[in-house]
């Protein structure tokens, strides 16, 4: 399947490192965060095809999280990691709004696979609630079909490019930042002067603006870029 955007929430160091490792080796975007609010907070944000909850996290509880996030219409695919895994504790963690529950200790490759079913199973029914396709002026971007077009022309781009203009076009008419962008679609995290962020925005800037009347890809001059329509 097409690589996923996976969130982790998990408090053990080690086991957040792992699985971040494992699912970025198995060809998929992963973001972390290591307790219940900064995983709120990204859950709410971050559009992701399918998110992994430990259950006992410090400052919001897993389930606790996941129910919040299903009263503010979030519907993200959503497994539970826990090691209670009795049948009441199973029960209690889909009355919550969990879709899967999976006690500890896993195997990552069962893991892999219930997460893979999940996110197809979100996809098909659209129950995330999210958008599947982006359009800013005459550009469109379908998630699907990983299908751009600008003015009905259809432009290819690598698998990186797409994901770069995916994450711009989903915060249009906001600022993004260069290390927002490693992050988010580099899954890196170092210094954000570093000039991968440029050549990959000049490469995505030539095949979207080259040739039209007016750019959508803009550079913000000390703070990073923003995908906007400027009108006519």
């Amino acid at each position: 399947m097409n690589p996923m955007r996976i969130l982790v929430i998990e408090d053990d160091r080690d086991a957040l490192d792992y699985l971040a490792k494992a699912f970025r080796e198995s060809g998929h975007v992963a973001d972390t965060a290591a307790d219940g609010l900064d995983g709120y907070a990204l859950a709410r944000d971050g559009g992701y095809d399918v998110m992994v909850v430990d259950r006992m996290l410090p400052k919001l509880d897993g389930l606790s999280l996941i129910r919040s996030l299903r009263e503010q219409k979030v519907e993200t695919p959503a497994l539970i990691l826990s090691a209670l895994g009795q049948v009441d504790d199973r029960i209690k963690g889909l009355k919550a709004g969990g879709d899967d529950y999976l006690p500890k200790p896993y195997s990552f490759s069962e893991l892999l696979a219930r997460i893979e079913v999940l996110a197809r199973r979100g996809l098909a029914g659209n129950t995330r609630g999210e958008a599947t396709s982006y359009r800013v002026g005459e550009l469109e971007l379908d998630r699907l079909s990983h299908r751009v077009t600008r003015g009905g022309l259809d432009i290819p781009l690598q698998p990186r490019e797409f994901r770069l203009l995916e994450y711009l076009v989903r915060h249009a008419g906001q600022v993004v930042t260069r290390t927002m962008l490693l992050e988010h679609v580099w899954d890196y995290h170092f210094d954000p002067q570093t000039n991968v962020i440029d050549v990959h925005v000049s490469r995505l800037r030539a095949k979207i603006d080259k040739g039209f009347d007016r750019p959508l890809i803009h550079t913000v001059r000390g703070a990073g870029y923003m995908v906007r329509d400027t009108g006519k």
